[in-house]
């Protein structure tokens, strides 16, 4: 038996099959690129490491919970109702995220990356960019902010990074490039975001909030929506960019809400302009003291009869023509409140161009 089993040994080394005596022999023979090292890292992938070890510090996992009662005992708990992903804006405890992502919420709950958690407040939304800020209180050493970048100079093809917590796991690093830039979405009041980055990083259920990072490690968009039939990613994904978020978070941190700039007026619906076969937005009401009202615009007014006459259209805002609301707040979130901007009305089947000083508006 002994003699039978040292002739097995012998013929599996013959065959080149590993055994103590051949091992060495045999890897000698192997072509290099065969040669399993696990300390031979690009210098591409060190840096994607590093900037993934550094970013943890600063993503969050964000549960959102709604309170229930019990019918019969009347007791009140808590249920989860969603989740997401978020990021430490600044170290008083802001985290900025999605707007969808804390909608409905009684009572949040953020997770940092030492998976310490703490209740959260929202401090405000916008959810026509789909953004919120929120705030917990943790020591400072723990708030760990991201690096803000410039959403302005991508180019299509640059690498990005998406760090989340898909499907509740804990931090997941995904790549891609830039795939297109200035894309337009709609957000959850189905106003139109503009400048959009387009992105092949995997998104998934719970990375929406997750921050969207150039190869530096630097903030250059807010994950937010993703174009799939089945829920799940498949290769199109959309980021809020930084320039945006960075206009949008200090006034919400500083304020509670955002200023929008504005002329002090309402418009007739959309609706029934359309009935009425008119092309652009008719003033229905100018309030008083208002920029509209300096630059003197005129609303729609009622006759004696009980008929209505319509006032100005607005056919122009900043020399772009406008449609709806939609175009008009598409135009309006290029400026700041301060800004003077042209607008060309129709009055009395004529054309005017009147210049207004842009004011802030609720």
């Amino acid at each position: 038996m002994a003699r039978f089993l040292v002739f097995i040994g012998i013929l599996l080394s013959f065959h080149g099959f590993p055994c103590s005596a051949s091992t060495n022999a045999h890897a000698e023979r192997q072509p290099s690129f065969l040669i399993s090292n696990t300390t031979g890292l690009t210098p591409g992938e060190q840096a994607t490491i590093s900037v993934f070890k550094k970013a943890t510090r600063s993503v969050v996992y964000i549960t959102n919970n709604a309170i229930r009662q019990d019918l019969w005992s009347l007791n009140t708990f808590e249920v989860p109702q969603g989740s997401g992903s978020g990021f430490i804006w600044d170290t008083r405890g802001h985290i900025v995220t999605n707007f969808h992502v804390v909608y409905g919420a009684d009572a949040i709950q953020i997770v940092l990356d030492d998976q310490t958690s703490y209740d959260a407040k929202i401090v405000g939304v916008d959810p026509d960019h789909d953004l919120a800020v929120l705030q917990v209180q943790a020591p400072k050493h723990k708030l760990v902010p991201l690096a803000l970048g410039n959403s302005q100079n991508l180019q299509v093809g640059q690498q990005v990074l998406a760090i989340g917590n898909p499907f509740g796991l804990d931090h997941t690093l995904t790549t891609g490039v830039v795939s297109a830039l200035g894309r337009s979405i709609k957000s959850v009041t189905n106003r139109t975001i503009e400048g959009v980055i387009q992105t092949d990083a995997a998104i998934n259920p719970g990375n929406s909030g997750g921050p969207l990072l150039d190869s530096a490690g630097r903030l250059i968009g807010v994950n937010t929506q993703i174009i799939s039939p089945s829920g799940a990613f498949a290769g199109i994904g959309f980021a809020v960019p930084v320039q945006m978020v960075n206009r949008i978070v200090p006034q919400i941190v500083k304020y509670g809400k955002v200023i929008r700039p504005g002329f002090g007026i309402s418009l007739i619906p959309e609706r029934i302009s359309a009935r009425w076969g008119i092309k652009g937005l008719a003033i229905a009401k100018v309030q008083k003291g208002s920029s509209a009202d300096r630059a003197g615009l005129k609303p729609a007014r009622k006759t004696s009869r009980g008929r209505i006459h319509l006032g100005d259209i607005i056919q122009t805002v900043d020399g772009e023509p406008v449609r709806s609301f939609d175009d008009l707040a598409r135009i309006l979130d290029r400026h700041q409140v301060g800004d003077t901007v042209p607008i060309g009305i129709r009055r009395n089947k004529r054309t005017h161009t009147l210049s207004i000083k842009l004011q802030a508006i609720n």
